[in-house]
């Protein structure tokens, strides 16, 4: 396999996995690793970075979208939006740190948008807890090896 292709698919699998659609970037990173072709830090970077620009993504989407909320089809309803937003008022911007987990974590991002969440604060700790999940993953995987 090409360093391209490596690189390319797991940046791309670790930035749709990070949006709203399902995809897991773990298990590309798990096999890339486990393949010993490239530098670890490399596939973590890749994966990271990946994963970082599908959650901006996803503000950007909470920022634009936040405008249509009174539409009939928008996707998401008043009442859920409203706990949403609840919730995330009650926990604040640490709740960020939360971005990595399953189900929960990339709606995090977009109410984050929508709640008008400053860039740099959000893209600090959204950075910190995907770099952060890829490094546990890695460390918890290298030590199996």
């Amino acid at each position: 396999m090409s360093a391209f292709l490596a690189y390319g698919g797991l940046f791309s699998s670790a930035l749709i996995a990070a949006t709203i659609l399902p995809m897991q970037s773990e298990a590309a990173l798990s096999g890339l690793i486990l393949a010993s072709d490239y530098p670890v830090w490399a596939l973590v970077l890749a994966a990271s970075l990946g994963n970082v620009l599908g959650s901006v993504i996803n503000w950007l989407l909470g920022r634009g979208i936040a405008r249509f909320r009174d539409r009939r089809w928008f996707p998401v309803g008043p009442r859920a939006l409203e706990r949403a937003e609840a919730w995330y008022r009650r926990y604040g911007k640490w709740s960020l740190l939360m971005s990595w987990a399953p189900i929960v974590g990339d709606p995090l991002t977009v109410v984050a948008g929508i709640l008008r969440e400053p860039f740099p604060v959000f893209l600090a700790l959204v950075t910190l807890a995907k770099v952060g999940r890829y490094l546990v993953l890695t460390a918890a995987l290298l030590s199996l090896v």
